[in-house]
C-alpha cells in the first residue's frame, strides 16, 4: 500500500482516537485535544480531520447507542485501523531517527 502522510493536526486527532479507547467522538476528541495540547480545537476542524482519516483508511466509524444526554441522538464513534496504527509507528520511527541525528548539544534541551 502506498504510504500516506499526515498533517500535524491529523496526527494529533489520530493519536487522540487511540487515547480515548472506544469513546472517540467529535466533542470528546475536541475537548481532549484542547486539554492535552493547550491548543484551541474546533469541532468542525476535528470532524474534517476525521473525515480525511477515514478516507485514508486510518480510522473507521460506527454509530453508538442513543444517549439521554444527547437528546436520544447517537454518537459517531471512531476507532483506529491496523493501517492507522502502522502509520503512527512509522511516524514515530522517522522522528526517532531524525532526533538521534541531532547534535548532542541540542539533545539535552529536548529532554531526550
Amino acid at each position: 500500500m502506498k504510504r500516506t502522510y499526515l498533517g500535524e493536526f491529523e496526527e494529533i486527532v489520530l493519536l487522540t482516537v487511540v487515547a480515548l479507547e472506544g469513546n472517540a467522538y467529535g466533542v470528546a476528541l475536541t475537548h481532549y485535544i484542547t486539554e492535552q495540547t493547550g491548543r484551541s480545537a474546533r469541532l468542525n476542524q476535528v470532524h474534517a480531520a476525521l473525515h480525511r482519516l477515514e478516507e485514508k483508511g486510518m480510522v473507521t466509524s460506527c454509530l453508538g447507542e442513543a444517549t439521554a444526554e444527547r437528546g436520544g441522538r447517537r454518537k459517531r464513534l471512531f476507532t483506529i485501523t491496523a493501517y492507522g496504527e502502522q502509520t503512527l509507528l512509522d511516524i514515530q520511527a522517522v522522528r526517532s531517527q531524525l532526533i538521534n541525528q541531532l547534535p548532542r548539544t541540542l539533545k539535552p534541551s529536548l529532554n531526550l
